[in-house]
């Protein structure tokens, strides 16, 4: 049964649609738990595909671009944020290697592969991937807010007591209706 919540995908490198695909599922799902800013949720989801896009074998998983992944990040997420995010292992360690093949945590977390909170972020339409291979501290010099957008009422936990349903603020920080995601299928 736990099995069967887990994706996975054969050793070769992953195509850019998979990749872009997991990569939005897991940077929408960061994005709902860490309270990312519309700035925050576009870099994150550009740092998650190019760290699934660099994905050819077995060492890269907890390599060099594993290590540049969480470097980007701690420039990009908050001090509290950063900490959230290592403590939630399907977002630290979003790959594992099992039997030859790769497995993607978060949805042993969130086993609903259609449940998305947030709308595309900035990017997802052009970026192409390739700015950890560019510098490996790339986010370094970029200018991102990193205050929270304000959403009252909503717990950490809000959206599984609830069905999959909250109040989602999209990349831009505007809110949803009331009801929950924005969308139920892959986009």
């Amino acid at each position: 049964m736990a099995m069967m919540m887990v994706m996975s995908i054969s050793a070769n490198a992953m195509s850019y649609n998979a990749a872009r695909n997991e990569a939005l599922f897991l940077s929408d799902k960061m994005a709902y738990e860490l309270n990312l800013n519309g700035a925050q949720y576009g870099a994150v989801y550009e740092i998650n595909l190019d760290y699934l896009m660099s994905m050819n074998s077995r060492g890269d998983v907890f390599g060099i671009w594993w290590s540049r992944r969480n470097s980007d990040l701690r420039h990009v997420l908050s001090v509290w944020q950063y900490d959230k995010y290592v403590a939630s292992s399907y977002f630290y360690r979003p790959l594992v290697w099992n039997a030859g093949k790769w497995q993607f945590s978060i949805y042993r977390h969130y086993s609903n592969h259609n449940l998305f909170y947030m709308s595309h972020p900035a990017g997802y339409a052009s970026y192409k991937g390739g700015n950890n291979h560019k510098s490996d501290h790339y986010y370094a010099d970029r200018r991102i807010s990193k205050s929270a957008p304000k959403v009252s009422g909503r717990s950490s936990h809000s959206a599984h007591a609830n069905g999959g349903h909250r109040i989602a603020g999209n990349a831009s920080g505007s809110r949803a209706s009331r009801g929950g995601v924005l969308s139920s299928g892959r986009r």
